[in-house]
């Protein structure tokens, strides 16, 4: 029989929400975790060398793909929770190569909710009821806001405006499929942009913080007028943990940090924390090294979210303001280098070339 100390299976734990998760999860909660993950560039295990050798906690590589490894791996552990992170979750990537989102984000959700469903309908009636699938993903899927328009609900229609939103909006519907076909019990979660520690540097701040830190360009899409709004990874982690112990199955709930910033606002105040913490800083001024390239293809004017339904049903409110964990995300990167050189190296620099080399001017 299942039971609050049984495991619950993270995929995509090794990612940059994902690792924050797994520490979380550990330190707050404690009971078993199993981490599967593909390891792909943007997994890394040194992020989670704090519990990789902690009593409860299981790392497997492989893919979500896989069914027979997600079977061997339900059928072995018995979990009580399946916690879905693992995706492609850059816009960038998606455009050169929509292929790859397409299959993870899609067909990777469809195996997984089949193996799933498998193993749920086997298990005791009992059982049955208190198993949950939380399924996480964006805001992005609801497309682009105005100015003036209300921020986003759980009610809002999809409209995705990227390969890659157009992919979690579709694995976001298969859940809900599987939930009123087969009643599986399954929770959505849709977040706003992350940001923290360990985040891979493709993302807009750790991007801009390393490369104004080696004095380097600042790539500013359009005329930076974008708004987004800014969630603290570990107010989402926190979210996700009250989502999966009291959200109701069949139920989305957005989660954002009602920190809505102008992507220009964003660089400013990432470049004067800077020129604070750096006062040696040759670069100084560092945001004078802001330089406007070509906007990206369908890129969203503004993302606003409403995590009012998160916080009267779940009791979820995000504790950090945009300010506050700013700071503590440069204060971060600035104590560790050794973390950024690792994950800068090789493809990533492949990558980066072939993405910003198109938009400059």
């Amino acid at each position: 029989m299942l039971t609050q100390d049984s495991p619950i299976l993270v995929t995509g734990g090794a990612g940059f929400i994902g690792s924050h998760f797994v520490l979380d999860w550990m330190a707050e909660v404690g009971t078993p975790l199993v981490n599967l993950d593909k390891l792909t560039y943007a997994g890394n295990l040194r992020n989670l060398e704090p519990v990789a050798q902690k009593p409860g906690y299981t790392f497997v590589r492989g893919d979500i793909r896989d069914r027979e490894l997600v079977l061997e791996l339900l059928k072995t552990h018995r979990p009580r929770a399946i916690v879905h992170l693992a995706a492609e979750s850059h816009v960038d990537r998606s455009l050169v190569g929509p292929g790859e989102f397409l299959d993870t984000n899609v067909h990777g959700t469809f195996v997984l909710l089949e193996a799933t469903r498998s193993y749920w309908q086997e298990l005791p009636a009992a059982d049955r009821e208190t198993f949950r699938f939380l399924h996480v993903s964006t805001d992005e899927v609801y497309g682009s806001l105005k100015p003036g328009d209300a921020p986003f609900e759980e009610t809002f229609a999809f409209r995705p405006n990227s390969p890659y939103a157009a992919s979690k909006a579709a694995s976001d519907m298969l859940v809900r499929a599987w939930h009123k076909s087969y009643g599986l019990p399954t929770v959505v979660t849709n977040c706003s942009n992350n940001y923290g520690p360990m985040q891979f540097p493709e993302k807009l701040l750790p991007l801009v913080l390393h490369r104004a830190v080696h004095g380097e360009p600042l790539p500013i899409y359009g005329d930076g007028q974008q708004v987004r709004d800014w969630l603290y990874v570990g107010d989402h982690c926190r979210a996700l943990r009250v989502a999966l112990e009291r959200g109701k199955p069949g139920q989305t709930y957005n989660i954002g940090g009602w920190n809505e910033q102008a992507n220009l606002n964003t660089v400013t105040m990432l470049c004067a924390l800077l020129d604070e913490m750096l006062p040696e800083s040759p670069h100084r001024p560092h945001a004078r090294l802001m330089q406007s390239v070509a906007d990206r293809p369908g890129h969203d004017r503004r993302y606003a979210i409403n995590a009012s339904k998160a916080e009267r049903e779940l009791g979820w409110r995000p504790v950090e303001t945009f300010e506050t964990g700013l700071r503590k995300t440069v204060r971060w990167y600035l104590d560790h280098p050794e973390w950024v050189q690792e994950v800068t190296s090789g493809a990533y620099r492949e990558w980066m070339e072939t993405n910003y080399a198109q938009r400059r001017g």
